[in-house]
């Protein structure tokens, strides 16, 4: 995914403009972000933080007035973009950032296309537009090190999410679904199907910068690192703890 062109367009009106920075670094791991384009109506007071963030980040302010009250011009104005952006064919892959729900029907359309779609939004962002695309990522987990993290292992509470047996369950049952003869499957592709089946899964939203030590701290799979004939990276098994077999009650 990391070879991709991709289409960063932001929404203005619904994206603080706190950790830009990091969130183009982001964007960066995935792919290499051709168009960045960034939607508001920029005679409003509340976008001027943006604007010295806009130069530093080479990210180009469209303009989009507001011209009925209750209606938002700016997501028109992105959704039209997008789609000329897609038929130019100059991209293979879409960054759409907002926590706006009107966006779910665009990310379904890129990815009818055949683009590759990135979500990036607030914890607070509708459910549906988070399972439209590939994958989705909450802003909350992109600050820097030196504000996430007080020592090495420890994160802010405030960024942090607890998992629950929802999650634990999801984990164990697609390592089930990928799983050989003797319970084994292969982490990389235990992460992949993971994405597919919840896109805004992501080990950073419990405290963990990798899965391995994620599913390590839960504890109930076994993990198992095995040699690699193509790299000196060693490459990491996992399958769930057999639970221990009961004892009927002597008669």
């Amino acid at each position: 995914m990391n070879n991709l062109n991709m289409a960063v367009l932001i929404d203005g009106d619904n994206i603080p403009s706190a950790h830009v920075k990091e969130m183009m670094e982001e964007i960066a791991k995935y792919g290499n972000p051709t168009i960045k384009r960034i939607y508001g109506d920029w005679t409003r007071p509340g976008l001027s933080k943006w604007k010295n963030l806009l130069l530093e980040n080479a990210i180009t302010p469209i303009q989009q007035y507001g011209y009925t009250k209750g209606k938002n011009a700016t997501d028109s104005a992105m959704i039209i973009d997008a789609m000329d952006i897609l038929y130019s064919g100059k991209v293979n892959g879409f960054c759409l950032v907002s926590s706006d729900s009107d966006f779910t029907r665009l990310a379904t359309r890129l990815r009818e296309a055949g683009m590759q779609v990135i979500g990036i939004g607030e914890k607070k962002t509708p459910n549906p537009f988070i399972v439209a695309c590939d994958k989705f990522i909450y802003i909350e987990i992109l600050r820097k090190k030196t504000e996430k993290k007080v020592e090495s292992k420890e994160v802010s509470e405030s960024s942090v999410d607890k998992i629950t047996k929802k999650e634990i369950k999801l984990i164990s049952s697609t390592i089930n679904d990928l799983s050989d003869d003797d319970g084994w499957a292969f982490l990389g592709d235990v992460g992949s199907l993971l994405l597919k089946k919840q896109p805004n899964f992501d080990s950073r939203n419990y405290g963990f910068e990798k899965l391995t030590p994620l599913i390590k701290s839960i504890g109930n799979f076994d993990i198992e690192q095995r040699e690699n004939s193509k790299s000196r990276h060693k490459l990491i098994f996992v399958k769930n703890k057999e639970k221990p077999k009961t004892r009927g009650r002597k008669r």
